[in-house]
């Protein structure tokens, strides 16, 4: 892929505003993630370096392995975990994600709200802790992951709002929803894809008024200007930014 880093931000922020225009949209209104699996912390360093601070891990043990580091020297990037999680590893996580995207299970959201407690049991600078989330969704054949059954992510927002209802705060934050559009050139299916998700975040807004679900992360390298216009917040793009994956 020709171009530096800092090009392909230039390029991927140009095509943002076009497609916002296209669909009568504010672009200041969509939040640009870098995803940076299997990319170093230098690279990560220039894409900072050009006022990218959103960050988007797939795997605990690299986003452990890079962000610490990270976020001691740039204390405001905003890391997000948007790969599958395993409930072993949640307690690795939590204390450098801001954001889990990747809720897509009533257990999932157990262990979360287990782990956090303890988390704000064992730091005294920790006493307030919360995390938001995203619930992702299965709107596309190709993904392996997120809710299917609409029941069973009720369940999960329920058991969200009684379990702060209970501590008297926000524990857990439920921002809004995520998903991946099937892997095609189908532009019409990627369309749909995009637009179940937006109106299931319609229905639960309806559902839940005590929440805001703000956030549609939807979009990646080869469709974020579909999803955008789908209405989606956020587009999480790595290839177009970062080249081809090279960290090991």
């Amino acid at each position: 892929m020709n171009g530096t880093i800092s090009e392909r931000i230039q390029k991927v922020q140009e095509n943002i505003e076009k497609a916002a225009v296209k669909c009568g949209r504010n672009s200041s209104d969509i939040k640009l993630m870098a995803v940076s699996k299997f990319h170093s912390i230098e690279e990560i360093e220039q894409a900072y370096n050009c006022g990218l601070k959103l960050y988007g891990e797939n795997r605990v043990q690299e986003a452990c392995e890079k962000f610490p580091k990270l976020l001691e020297s740039h204390p405001d990037i905003n890391l997000q975990l948007i790969g599958s999680l395993q409930r072993n590893k949640i307690k690795q996580i939590l204390p450098i994600a801001k954001c889990i995207q990747s809720l897509d299970r009533l257990e999932l959201a157990q262990e979360i709200a287990k782990r956090a407690q303890n988390l704000r049991l064992e730091t005294n600078n920790c006493k307030d802790f919360s995390i938001d989330v995203l619930f992702e969704i299965h709107t596309g054949e190709e993904s392996k992951s997120g809710f299917l059954d609409e029941s069973e992510l009720v369940k999960t927002i329920d058991f969200i709002l009684e379990t702060n209802q209970s501590l008297d705060s926000k524990l857990i934050n439920p921002v809004g929803f995520m998903t991946m559009a099937p892997f095609t050139d189908d532009e019409k299916l990627i369309h749909a894809s995009f637009e179940k998700l937006r109106n299931l975040r319609d229905r639960m807004q309806d559902r839940y008024k005590i929440l805001d679900f703000k956030e549609l992360s939807m979009g990646m390298s080869a469709d974020y200007q579909i999803a955008i216009e789908e209405g989606s917040t956020l587009v999480r793009v790595g290839t177009a930014i970062f080249g081809e994956r090279i960290y090991k």
